[in-house]
């Protein structure tokens, strides 16, 4: 048997007793498109959910619901626009995605122990009856468990799989061999996906960002999740399936300037090594989607990652709470369903009732809000309503403390240097670790309440009084000391910077970003 890329092949081998894995070969050539592939091809600041009525298409038109009440199906989405379903699966992840032409897009389809229900329930609802694009962002069990029986029941029952979507990392998995089984028997196209290609969705653009050409952390299947932008007009949805730490930290250095998010998919259920705040920093998510199972055996989503969502003032949507979340837009505006209303506050979530994976509930109209950079965004990126847009100048808050050209002399402040690795033991040479922040700008700037924070949110905020001249520095040492001559002492009984890498965000005290600067070993 052999699954296997279009004109590419895709060899099977036994590493155990009955466990098959795939060897992927690269098969896209130097372009870095795929090939045979039919053609085809963002200011910080809380977004202001509006109240849906009753009239609740993101566009002018108003899209009809389908026979559950609920998102609307391919064939009565409103004409022209993309919507984006991120699916109540419990303790893993699946989001469906409609394209402008009715194109679809299945991202993950959930845990193993239920075979892909709750996935192919949530479609036939919705009338779905292809599926053009099945992407896996990696090969674990939560999100690749319903895969063979998607594979199986639209290539059996319904029109179809177009071709699947593969970061090519295999796994061991009796769930991973029978994804493969499917795609070998109903002889579906696979293709090895990477860091620069694009999926063909007509009417929108879909990029891959990650992994790169030969992976990087070991392999590690979670670093290396294939990870999405889905984008239309003003409108982008960032899907980021596990991806951790250094798999965060690839995308800042490679794609930075793609990672402004309309919506954020939290990556790995919500978890704390996910979703980190120079992530956060770089896609400014207007809004957040939490998928894990409301007792969720590991304790998903972790608190700390609230209080990141929270710092930053994102609305944020659990499917254990909310349920099914469904994002439709015209390029603009997004209109917002969910099969139960709850607070969208990250720290309150918890304070609401469950909602059991597969639940029948009806998709609801509950709020409206502009995508960033579309019309509505009015101040430093704030959102209205669509009744309430105006012409009126964009603005930018001051960030020193209100004096004039605040944003211009912010932004000369430079991390000049990071010394992470003390000499030594770490732990017993505290203030060989330090940072170095810099005035490049010709003004005074004030720092007081200023923050210094690492990829961990451990935070240090600067006393009142602290005052950097131009062309001046500071040092900024983890382990204690007194204040003065330029020297500041975080008061830190253990190290802060990472030796083999971590990122220093500096925030004024309103939490603005205004300086940013990674680092590796």
């Amino acid at each position: 048997m052999s699954a296997r890329f279009r004109s590419c092949p895709v060899v099977r081998a036994v590493l155990a007793v009955v466990v098959m894995s795939v060897l992927f070969a690269g098969c896209l050539g130097g372009s870095g498109t795929l090939t045979d592939s039919p053609s085809g091809e963002e200011t910080a600041s809380p977004t202001e959910m509006v109240p849906a009525d009753d009239s609740t298409s993101a566009g002018e038109s108003t899209s009809t619901d389908d026979s559950t009440g609920g998102a609307t199906s391919t064939e009565t989405r409103a004409a022209g626009n993309l919507s984006v379903h991120f699916v109540n699966v419990g303790q893993g992840a699946s989001v469906l995605v409609v394209g402008p032409t009715g194109e679809t897009l299945l991202y993950d389809t959930g845990n193993w122990n239920d075979d892909g229900a709750h996935v192919i329930d949530y479609l036939r609802a919705r009338n779905v009856t292809r599926i053009d694009y099945l992407v896996t962002s990696h090969a674990d069990a939560d999100h690749i468990g319903g895969h063979a029986a998607v594979i199986d029941h639209f290539e059996t029952e319904a029109d179809g799989v177009g071709a699947v979507y593969d970061p090519g990392i295999a796994a061991a998995t009796r769930t991973y061999e029978r994804y493969l089984d499917a795609v070998e028997e109903h002889d579906v196209t696979l293709y090895r996906a990477q860091a620069g290609d694009s999926i063909p969705m007509a009417g929108a653009e879909v990029g891959v960002l990650s992994p790169p050409e030969g992976y990087f952390s070991g392999e590690d299947r979670n670093e290396n999740s294939l990870v999405l932008r889905v984008a239309r007009g003003n409108a982008s949805v960032l899907l980021t399936g596990d991806a951790e730490r250094n798999g965060e930290r690839y995308l800042l250095e490679t794609a930075s300037d793609r990672l402004d998010a309309s919506v954020l998919a939290a990556g790995h259920h919500g978890s704390n090594t996910s979703t980190g705040p120079g992530l956060l920093a770089a896609s400014d998510p207007q809004v957040a989607v939490i998928q894990s199972a409301y007792d969720s055996p590991y304790d998903h989503p972790h608190r700390e990652l609230l209080e990141r969502l929270t710092d930053r003032e994102v609305p944020t949507y659990w499917t254990g709470v909310h349920g099914s979340v469904a994002f439709e837009t015209d390029g603009e505006r997004f209109a917002v369903r969910t099969q139960r209303a709850a607070a969208t506050d990250p720290l309150g979530l918890r304070d609401a009732p469950e909602i059991a994976p597969g639940s029948d509930d009806p998709l609801e109209p509950r709020a409206r809000f502009p995508a960033r950079g579309g019309t509505g965004v009015t101040g430093a990126g704030s959102a209205t309503s669509a009744e309430e847009t105006t012409d009126s100048e964009t603005t930018t808050a001051a960030t020193d403390g209100g004096t004039d050209s605040a944003t211009s002399s912010a932004a000369a402040l430079e991390v000049a240097e990071v010394h992470a690795d003390a000499a030594g033991d770490d732990r017993e040479n505290l203030n060989d670790e330090y940072v170095v922040l810099r005035n490049g700008g010709d003004r005074t700037l004030d720092l007081s309440g200023w923050t210094v924070g690492d990829e961990a949110d451990h935070r240090y905020a600067f006393p009142e009084g602290t005052a950097l001249d131009p062309g001046e520095s500071l040092t900024l040492y983890t382990g204690s000391g007194t204040d003065g001559g330029g020297d500041y002492y975080w008061g830190s009984g253990t190290p802060i910077w990472n030796n083999d890498g971590d990122t220093v965000f500096v925030r004024t005290a309103e939490g603005e970003l205004v300086a940013e600067e990674s680092y590796d070993s």
